[in-house]
């Protein structure tokens, strides 16, 4: 039996990360079923033929370059008491210290039809392939459920390739968990434009077809043509094979601490396949990103080597693209900030570069405050260039506890092809708003 200073389970963004930082100081195996680990992220624009499929595939080297041993196999069952896990192939592998990052798999809703040919989910290579073959075989009608990030991403990839496709959503505005509505509803008149079916307030109660998928039913009793329906509307931790042990297990995960450690010692675990909490109200959300994933690797990696740090919750900043436009949102949404706190919110509208640059595009900033301590809770941006760096500024706001009035003293820079004129900045601009609100 092989036995490692620290076996890790699951070779996802979480594993190689803890593999990257931690290299050959320590004895290493990483165990995954896959034949790659991919850039999940990357996948729908495979699709639409922006990348090529080799590109989303993550070489083994990623790991092997570090010392650790990569183990193809599938964790099946471990015996925490002896230390031991077995696997599918039955082997046997021992450890010092057991990492769980195991992820996450799309959920796929019980209703009637979901087995039929033509139903499923997004995540995996597998996927891919699958609906790399469909799109190709000449499908002519597709739907999407779910309007987040990579609902919307699908969405625009299966539209780019010419099919008729629907995206719908129980929610009366896409992108629920990342934009507000008066942010959102821009979002959604470029997704018309684009020519995207939205179908959205509305829910899937039936899927119909002989042994494959014809068409979808709507809660309104609307019938929707699809020989494709792919799900994306949520994500379930991948612990079913731990769930008769002595682990703790809640609802949305594995139960850790701040430093990663589960119930049982010498065990931790990490990434989509964890339960954590917000780091602005310290309440269970949910948080499977994989920049979340990253960051907890991070932590227990140096606490490993000897560190003592803490992860600091969840403040799920995230962004995306709707055709033309970029869209990003971190901390709390309006909607979820009202329902704990008093707040008031403050927007400000720049260009992306100086306004008499021919190339200039509008930019907007919308800022949520707390008022009874000033403090920032969250922020959206929506661009006509990328939004990344302006979502991670208002998510460093939030999370180290930054006021407005600090905000209005940041030192920014200025230069004709990437801000506005120096006269001004988005974040101070909008800073600058709430506090007139906040003190009129």
């Amino acid at each position: 039996m092989n036995k490692y200073d620290i076996l890790i389970i699951g070779g996802g963004p979480a594993g190689i990360t803890l593999t990257k930082n931690i290299k050959n100081k320590r004895n290493i195996g990483i165990m995954r079923p896959e034949d790659h680990s991919m850039i999940y992220c990357a996948m729908p624009y495979v699709i639409e033929d922006l990348l090529p499929y080799e590109k989303t595939l993550k070489t083994d080297s990623i790991v092997t370059e570090t010392g650790a041993d990569l183990i193809r196999d599938l964790a099946v069952e471990i015996d925490f008491e002896n230390k031991i896990v077995k696997t599918e192939k039955d082997d046997n592998y021992g450890y010092n210290d057991l990492i769980i990052a195991t992820g996450a798999d799309p959920i796929l809703p019980p209703i009637k039809g979901v087995e039929l040919d033509g139903v499923m989910t997004f995540k995996s290579e597998k996927d891919l392939k699958k609906i790399l073959s469909i799109v190709n075989s000449g499908v002519e009608n597709v739907s999407v459920v779910g309007a987040g990030a990579i609902g919307i991403e699908l969405a625009q990839a299966l539209n780019e390739k010419g099919i008729n496709t629907n995206l719908i959503d129980m929610m009366p505005t896409v992108l629920p968990n990342m934009l507000d509505k008066d942010i959102a509803e821009e979002a959604e008149a470029e997704l018309k434009e684009l020519g995207i079916n939205l179908n959205l307030d509305k829910r899937v109660v039936e899927l119909k077809g002989d042994s494959s998928l014809e068409s979808i039913v709507l809660d309104n009793q609307d019938e929707i043509e699809s020989e494709l329906v792919i799900f994306a509307v949520g994500m379930k931790a991948n612990v079913d094979f731990l769930k008769d042990s002595s682990l703790e297990i809640a609802a949305d995960g594995i139960l850790v601490n701040e430093k990663m450690e589960t119930n049982i010692e010498d065990v931790y675990a990490v990434g989509d396949c964890v339960q954590f909490e917000s780091g602005i109200t310290d309440e269970v959300i949910s948080g499977k990103l994989a920049t979340n994933a990253v960051a907890m690797g991070r932590v227990l990696a140096a606490n490993l080597l000897g560190k003592k740090r803490k992860y600091q919750g969840f403040y799920n900043g995230a962004a995306t693209k709707v055709g033309g436009l970029y869209v990003g949102g971190t901390g709390l949404t309006e909607k979820l900030a009202a329902e704990k706190y008093d707040i008031i919110t403050a927007q400000a509208k720049f260009k992306t570069a100086f306004p008499i640059m021919p190339f200039a595009k509008d930019v907007k900033l919308k800022l949520i405050v707390n008022k009874a301590d000033r403090k920032v809770l969250g922020g959206q941006i929506i661009s006509g260039e990328p939004v990344t760096d302006k979502v991670d500024k208002i998510t460093m706001a939030v999370q180290y506890g930054l006021d407005v009035d600090q905000l209005l003293d940041f030192n920014y820079s200025s230069q004709p092809y990437q801000s506005f004129y120096p006269a001004h900045n988005l974040l101070v601009k909008a800073a600058e708003e709430a506090v007139k609100k906040i003190d009129s």
